[in-house]
């Protein structure tokens, strides 16, 4: 029996082959760093399966675009908090996580960002607390492009080195993964809620 997501994947596929596919990988790893709830991976997984050649250049693009939205994040939260940063985190009703957060940043904030951007966890809270924390510039940038850097590139590297099998696997167990994708975005919003 044939899947009823396999029509929006097929579509998927499609797209992320597409010439345009870069430009938007890029729109959406830069919004996703400060105020779009969806990662970028959702873009990047099938854009690399779908062209393995390009996996590097997908991957520098996603980071570099990540890094570049964590900064419009991290002003978010250093010039405009009162009026734009604090209504996105109540918008994710974060707003307990962040009081306890904002306290770690003044002895970890390197770590932080580094260990959140590895993670499905919301980026854009990290960015938005690190302008608030008025944490250094520059080590909030060498720690989003440790993080985001590896984060991305790595998941191109496997995909590249093991792309027919994954893409073999996703297209047999197309319902898993949706789900299992699911889970681990809304899973991170809810860790972050309630672990913070």
């Amino acid at each position: 029996m044939k899947s009823p997501l396999r029509p929006l994947y097929d579509w998927t596929m499609a797209k992320a082959a597409d010439r345009r596919a870069l430009p938007w990988l890029a729109g959406i790893s830069f919004v996703e760093s400060s105020v779009f709830p969806i990662p970028p991976d959702i873009m990047l997984i099938p854009m690399v399966l779908a062209e393995r050649g390009r996996a590097w250049l997908i991957a520098g693009v996603c980071t570099a675009a990540s890094i570049a939205g964590g900064f419009l994040g991290f002003a978010i939260g250093y010039f405009l908090f009162e009026t734009v940063g604090q209504p996105i985190i109540d918008l994710y009703g974060l707003q307990d996580a962040f009081a306890k957060f904002q306290g770690a940043y003044a002895e970890y904030g390197a770590w932080i960002v580094f260990g959140f951007g590895l993670t499905p966890l919301p980026y854009k809270v990290i960015t938005i607390a690190s302008g608030v924390a008025m944490l250094n510039p520059v080590v909030f940038g060498l720690a989003s492009l440790a993080s985001r850097g590896l984060r991305f590139f790595l998941e191109a590297a496997l995909l590249y080195w093991a792309g027919p099998p994954v893409r073999a696997f996703i297209e047999t167990k197309l319902e898993l993964v949706t789900l299992a994708a699911f889970v681990l975005l809304f899973g991170g919003f809810i860790a972050l809620k309630y672990l913070f």
